[in-house]
């Protein structure tokens, strides 16, 4: 059975929304929710070892412009290879980030059935001037990074990708952040942006309770497709580690999701959507 586990701390974090339906000049915010996606294999091929995979992601929301954002994340899938032997997976993640993306705080812990078998926690803080990023990580081991250049966290990110599919632009390419791979793996990314989909294009393949919900009705979206690259393969022909693409939808909500990782790909349904309370800012803040 391969050895590939979803890498989804960032993932879940493309979710993201603009200040108000059709005012795509009115720049961007995150609009507080909690998205249940069907996990499905959509395709492996002999190499993988994989003949079925199922499982479940929720992915959760909170916070704001004033005291930051919160995302909490729990994906499951179980595998089973060609001797129907399988295995349950179970990915937790967690994280806050400040609302100018000076800090990110990571958690994360991989279980194989009831066994823990990773664990990532570390604070990312960045430096004046945006010259780097200093990362102290707790776990799995006591250690400290230095991350050289421009580099986004995953809601710092998320908010220049939905500001540049406003723009109109069709290529957004970033160095990315987001404590996986033990913490110490800042990803190279290229995002590809299709021309927007009115509402009723937009919502194909979207259970019809909710299509209905203020979260999706009525809004454009999107057709994005992220690649992600090794830091060793910058400047390189290598293919990218894995590929994303989805629906990003204009208030941020993404449906329609595949994941491919070469020898197999799996897809996400948006089967469940529950929008939450919005952050009320202080006075002052």
């Amino acid at each position: 059975m391969t050895n590939k586990l979803p890498r989804l701390i960032y993932t879940a974090a493309f979710l993201i929304a603009a200040a108000a339906p059709n005012a795509w000049a009115g720049g961007v915010g995150l609009a507080p929710h909690q998205a249940v996606y069907e996990i499905s294999l959509e395709r492996a091929s002999t190499a993988s070892g994989i003949t079925e995979m199922s499982g479940r992601m929720v992915y959760e929301i909170v916070g704001g412009n004033c005291g930051g954002y919160t995302q909490k994340m729990r994906f499951v899938t179980r595998v089973t290879d060609r001797n129907g032997n399988s295995v349950l997976n179970d990915l937790r993640t967690s994280s806050w980030e400040a609302p100018a993306g000076e800090k990110l705080r990571f958690n994360l812990s991989q279980y194989r059935g009831r066994e823990l078998t990773e664990s990532t926690e570390g604070m990312a803080d960045r430096e004046q001037g945006d010259a780097g990023v200093e990362v102290e990580l707790s776990k799995p081991a006591t250690r400290a990074l230095q991350l050289e250049g421009k580099v986004y966290f995953p809601i710092q990110h998320s908010m220049a990708l939905l500001q540049a599919a406003q723009e109109g632009r069709r290529q957004f390419p970033a160095r990315l952040y987001d404590g996986s791979e033990q913490g110490e793996t800042v990803y190279e990314t290229n995002s590809f942006i299709g021309q927007p989909l009115p509402s009723e294009t937009a919502l194909t393949g979207v259970p019809e309770k909710i299509r209905g919900s203020a979260g999706l009705d009525g809004l454009y979206a999107w057709p994005v497709a992220i690649s992600y690259y090794e830091p060793e393969a910058r400047g390189t022909d290598a293919p990218p580690s894995y590929e994303l693409a989805f629906r990003f939808h204009e208030n941020g909500i993404s449906s329609n999701l595949l994941i491919d990782y070469g020898d197999f790909a799996i897809r996400g349904k948006l089967t469940d959507l529950k929008m939450l309370e919005a952050e009320v800012c202080k006075p002052g803040k």
